[in-house]
């Protein structure tokens, strides 16, 4: 009987043991993974545009590493305000300095890029795009990848920093799409969300004019904003 016990008691031994090794290996195991981990994860980018100033900040893991003065779109052209990714890189010539890092805005073709027009640099000069100096838009293309977020913003106040347009069939741009947006989530509008002020948003807006007893037009001024909920400088 005490034979018995004995071996009872060394078998439990070893199996505690054998849990207290494989508890040990499980952990380095995991601690060797996620230093793998550490050491293969690649740095993330973040490209953020200031219109008004004027500057372009590169930030990598959420530190600001380089800063660039840029060219902004002139007025008629605004620069598309909004968050957007790179989806196109391309070794352009002519007037675009070489580089070209194209942006995924719906309402058409924007990016940002180099110029032979040096001293546009600092001032709101372009047809929208984003502007830089050759030597700069070469060091930005050689560091960022395809997908990198880039947020364009000017002043803190989103597309209506600049007060309300008015807005009339065919124009397009980021106050277009918050209205397109809007309208969406109140329930009128139905189409896509593209930044350009199609039929689908005319007809939308007929029926919002309607519900709220204003005069049914084609153009989005002050009255329709407000009756939205949007406030200027939002």
């Amino acid at each position: 009987m005490r034979v018995k016990l004995t071996v009872i008691i060394f078998l439990c031994v070893l199996l505690v043991l054998s849990c207290i090794q494989m508890t040990i290996d499980w952990i380095y195991e995991k601690k060797f993974e996620e230093e793998s981990k550490e050491v293969d994860k690649k740095p993330e980018y973040l490209i953020f545009i200031e219109v008004e100033d004027k500057v372009l900040y590169l930030l990598q893991d959420g530190k600001c590493i380089k800063k660039y003065p840029i060219a902004s779109g002139k007025p008629g052209y605004p620069s598309p305000i909004g968050e957007w990714r790179i989806v196109e890189k391309g070794h352009w010539g002519g007037g675009f300095g070489g580089r070209w890092l194209g942006l995924n805005v719906p309402w058409g073709k924007y990016g940002i890029h180099g110029t032979t027009n040096q001293g546009s640099i600092g001032r709101a000069a372009s047809h929208g795009c984003i502007r830089m100096f050759n030597k700069d838009i070469r060091e930005l293309y050689s560091i960022v990848p395809h997908g990198t977020v880039v947020a364009i913003v000017n002043g803190p106040f989103g597309p209506f920093g600049r007060g309300f347009r008015t807005l009339e069939p065919g124009d397009r741009g980021a106050d277009i799409m918050a209205v397109q947006k809007r309208l969406k989530a109140l329930g009128f509008y139905k189409g896509y969300v593209s930044g350009i002020y199609n039929d689908d948003l005319k007809h939308a807006l007929h029926r919002f004019q309607r519900e709220k007893n204003l005069k049914v037009k084609d153009t989005i001024t002050r009255v329709e904003y407000e009756a939205m909920g949007f406030r200027e400088m939002e």
